[in-house]
């Protein structure tokens, strides 16, 4: 700090005024009270520098709580600064001493020896002043022991008719043993108090101007003296850490150098006041410290004086932090569980009472588990999830072994599933335990399989599952198992059989997950799911969804599996307990072929997902949009959407789910020419048992669909047979989950055997009866035109496809027919319509991204090209047709003939899709065409307004 000592002018000119009465003989006392740290030792200091320039001698000592009780310890430090200027004086004061000190040792009150020698050693003290001045300074005078004590009095009886002064700082507060000598010292006529003060935001002001600019003196005192509170040191603190009065570690090293030089009740009282928190009353606060009342308000007081708090709370962050952090773990987590249990006798929020358990970081007592677990989901409302998960943690920890832990077990995963299921994966082991174990609650059961399923344990949920099943005394209601065993087939339809045996040992006719059920279906009967109801609505969300798949992968009826899934996504909300049956209902609907009805949830359900911190949650309902955009044919979009939802959770959080963003990026790059990219998707390790479970079949056909693209036709013909053994085992040979047959047949023409690629392509159509104007019909009419027949035959074929694929959301398989229909009409020497076709097909491959069929549109020449039309004259004239069409049909015909969808077309306009087919009615009218696809490919061309 500066040289200059701000705002204690007036205590200085004292000092200096009694320091000229003590030169002319007349023997002065003076006491300097203040709060701690407070600059008393600054000022004490700076007189006694002037003292020795005035010509006195100077005896300094100071007193220390250490040395509190050792007997003349300040008298000697006064005695031995006395040594230098005379060697007789100290030699007589210290063998007076000595003397005194043995018969102390010795007697039985050694005060009354002692107190013998006082007279005698003030005048050998009074002998030094007769030549000069002499001047007594000690710091910290109330830390002196008795008999020093007695010596001062004794002193200071004696000076008034000569040349001393002494000059003693002390606290503010005194203790009892004290109060004696200052009252004694205050009686003496001869004595005088000062009293220092904190700093004014003037004086803080001022010691700012020695260290910054003026500028900037007027813009940080008044903030520097609310973080200071005017305590010297602190603002000196403050100073060293730098100019921008942010509070530093030489800032919070002051803080605790105030607590410690103060009584031990403050340092106490300020740990209290960090753990309780701000506001707290004295009578809290020492219930917490131990303390009595009026010894926690004196130190509270204490602390308000040194600057430290301010109206019971610290003046920064920084001053909490630093009590703390340097509190003795063991200390500071007492003082939580003492402040947890009078918040909670007090009625405090679970939310408070919580904080303060968790940061004692101690098993805790019984009565705090209910508290805990109110809390966490108090804290899940506003968004505090490692909170949450800490409360919950701890009650997990704290809860002994039965079915009160195993539930907490329970809703601990599920928590911690939301953020990372890879660290739930440390709890399942121990969770499947609890399933065999029967301890766990009937709502508790689904959520554990489901999580175990998850992280692909599905044989240890199967086998604690069936342990239940054949237990003598089965610890789970019927509909609990049966929920639960449904939900385990569906997602691993091997376990079928695991279920299968138990039902034989047990002699039970429980129905497994693909028998029938009443009104037809393969999924729980009615009435199981209908029992279910009063345990558990989420329960009900697992039957229902897993229904829905199984409605749609088995008996392939399409309008019931849309209203199933519907009805999951209109009854339950999003949460811990629905997460995976939502998903699932959203994969239903992708797999009837209903992409604008899920496109539509997903969006919902991403948008509540938003104000949730749930990275799994926006993971797995991310790679569903991922596999929307795949099979509207975006592969940009579905591959930027599926790498987001792979960086939402750590690979290992994916379990068996990382089938579907893998699957999703694999075709994705395979589709847009990236074929190293692909195989180094597929070099990725993935879990094994990711493979007995239907979801692995996609990531088994994107293998092989990589595969095809690089040539390895043998190896993607294994992965697509693989994929058809398994469903048809599994009962799900379903065309709308993994095309098996058509993939098969093309990797049959790849290796030149058109004979097996019809075979495969025929056994596709024999299944495919009733699924008229379907996505999957449109793949087969394609492979059917491929695979053989004449050019009238293709032609049909193609022709179909094409109406079906037009009207439908794959775009990328609508420029795939586009093209092979282009190619059918080149063949059959209609150039002209073959030039419109390939030119669309390029276009709508343009707009999917799919560089590498857009190159096959472009025979020699680049993706990025455009396939030329017309040459010459006919190039250079503007298109006739356009001219009879107004400017709105215009955009819509241009929008058309590029290949997009009617609804396409009207969101982007912004017009109903009503509107769009009766533009599109003139449109084939004044062109003289009779649908989109024999629209002029001029119309490309036109650089019409709000057409792009």
């Amino acid at each position: 700090m500066s040289a200059r000592l701000f705002e204690r002018g007036k205590q200085l000119d004292t000092l200096s005024e009694l320091l000229g009465s003590a030169m002319r003989g007349r023997g002065r006392v003076a006491v300097i009270n203040g709060a701690v740290a407070s600059g008393k030792t600054s000022l004490l200091e700076r007189f006694t520098d002037e003292a020795i320039s005035a010509g006195a001698l100077v005896l300094e000592a100071s007193g220390s709580r250490s040395e509190r009780f050792l007997p003349f310890g300040i008298l000697r430090r006064i005695l031995d600064s006395a040594g230098h200027h005379s060697p007789e004086v100290h030699a007589y004061a210290t063998e007076l001493l000595d003397a005194a000190s043995e018969e102390t040792a010795q007697a039985a009150d050694g005060t009354e020896a002692g107190m013998r020698i006082m007279p005698h050693l003030s005048t050998a003290v009074l002998r030094l002043a007769r030549n000069r001045t002499v001047v007594i300074a000690v710091d910290d005078v109330h830390h002196g022991d008795e008999l020093s004590l007695h010596f001062l009095l004794c002193l200071a009886r004696r000076v008034r008719q000569a040349r001393v002064l002494i000059v003693l700082t002390e606290a503010v507060r005194l203790r009892p043993a004290q109060l004696a000598f200052h009252a004694e010292l205050q009686r003496q006529p001869n004595c005088t108090s000062i009293r220092l003060r904190l700093l004014t935001p003037e004086g803080t002001a001022g010691v700012l101007g020695d260290h910054l600019p003026e500028a900037a003196v007027g813009r940080l005192a008044p903030e520097i003296h609310r973080t200071t509170g005017g305590n010297p040191l602190l603002l000196k603190a403050l100073l060293e850490d730098g100019t921008s009065a942010v509070p530093g570690e030489t800032f919070q090293q002051a803080v605790l150098n105030c607590l410690h030089r103060g009584d031990p009740e403050m340092l106490t009282a300020a740990r209290g006041v960090a753990v309780l928190g701000d506001g707290c009353s004295a009578g809290q606060l020492s219930h917490i410290v131990d303390l009595h009342v009026k010894p926690t308000e004196q130190a509270l007081q204490d602390l308000e004086r040194c600057g430290v708090l301010h109206k019971g709370a610290f003046r920064t962050p920084a001053a909490r932090e630093a009590v703390l952090d340097a509190a003795p773990p063991a200390a500071l987590s007492a003082l939580h569980l003492r402040a947890a249990k009078l918040l909670h006798h007090e009625g405090a929020a679970a939310l408070d009472v919580a904080r303060h358990l968790v940061a004692a970081r101690k098993n805790v007592e019984e009565w705090a588990i209910p508290v805990l677990k109110e809390a966490a989901e108090y804290a899940l409302v506003e968004d505090e999830d490692e909170l949450a998960q800490q409360c919950w943690e701890l009650a997990v920890a704290s809860c002994p072994e039965g079915p009160q832990r195993a539930a907490l077990k329970s809703r601990l995963v599920s928590l911690v599933w939301r953020s990372s299921p890879a660290a739930a994966e440390s709890h399942l082991r121990q969770l499947c335990r609890e399933l065999a174990a029967g301890r766990l609650a009937d709502r508790d059961v689904i959520q554990a399989v489901s999580a175990l399923v998850w992280m692909g344990q599905t044989e240890g949920a199967g086998e604690a599952l069936r342990h239940q099943m054949t237990s003598a005394a089965p610890a789970y209601a019927q509909a609990s198992i049966a929920t639960a065993r449904t939900w385990l087939t569906t997602i691993s339809p091997p376990l079928t059989a695991l279920f299968a045996d138990a039902d034989m040992e047990t002699g039970t006719d429980t129905p497994p997950s693909g028998s029938a059920r009443p009104g037809g279906g393969t999924h729980m009967p009615t009435a199981v799911a209908t029992a279910v109801a009063p345990y558990d609505s989420a329960d009900c969300a697992y039957v229902q969804a897993a229904g829905a798949v199984l409605t749609t992968l088995r008996e392939r009826r399409t309008d019931a599996a849309v209203a199933e899934a519907t009805q999951v996504l209109q009854r339950y909300h999003l949460g811990d307990r629905t997460i995976q049956p939502l998903v699932f209902a959203l994969l239903t609907l992708i797999y009837t072929g209903r992409l604008d009805l899920a496109l539509a949830w997903c969006e919902r359900l991403l948008g509540e997902c938003s104000a949730r911190n749930a990275p799994a949650w926006h993971a797995a309902l991310g790679v569903v949009r991922a596999e929307i955009a795949l099979r509207r044919g975006d592969l940009p979009g579905a591959a930027a959407q599926a790498r987001q939802a792979l960086s939402r959770i750590c690979t290992q959080s994916w379990g068996v789910g990382i089938a579907l963003p893998l699957a999703i990026l694999i075709e994705t790059e395979v589709q847009m020419g990236n074929h190293e990219e692909a195989m180094n998707l597929l070099e990725q390790p993935v879990p094994e048992a990711m493979f007995s479970t239907f979801l692995g079949l996609q990531y088994l056909r994107a293998r092989g669909r990589c595969h095809l693209a690089t040539g390895r036709y043998h190896a993607a013909l294994r992965d697509f047979l693989t994929c058809g053994e398994l469903m048809q085992a599994w009962d799900m040979d379903a065309v709308e989950l993994v095309p098996w047959r058509l993939d098969a047949a093309e990797a049959w023409l790849a290796l030149g055997n058109t004979g097996r690629a019809r075979e495969y392509a025929e056994q596709q159509s024999q299944r495919d009866t009733g699924l008229e104007g379907s996505r999957s019909r449109g793949a087969l009419l394609l492979m059917l035109a491929r695979t053989g027949g004449d050019l009238t035959y293709r032609l049909k074929r193609l022709t179909e496809a094409v109406d079906i694929l037009e009207v439908g959301e794959d775009r990328l398989q609508f420029a795939v027919a586009l093209g092979e229909l282009g190619r059918a009409y080149r063949a059959l020497g209609d150039f002209n319509r073959a030039r419109i076709l390939v030119r669309k097909a390029w276009h709508v491959a343009k707009a999917c991204g799919a560089e590498p069929l857009c190159v096959q549109f472009m025979p020699g020449g680049q993706a990025g090209t455009e396939p030329a039309e017309a040459t010459g004259r006919e190039a250079a004239e503007p298109p006739k047709e356009t001219e009879v069409l107004s400017e709105a049909e215009a955009r819509v015909a241009l929008l058309a003939a590029r290949g997009h969808t009617n609804r396409e077309i009207a969101t982007k306009l912004y017009v109903t899709v009503s509107t769009v087919e009766q533009h599109l009615t003139r449109i084939y009218r004044k062109l003289h065409v009779k649908r989109r696809r024999d629209l002029p490919a001029r119309l490309s061309d036109l650089s019409l307004t709000g057409a792009a």
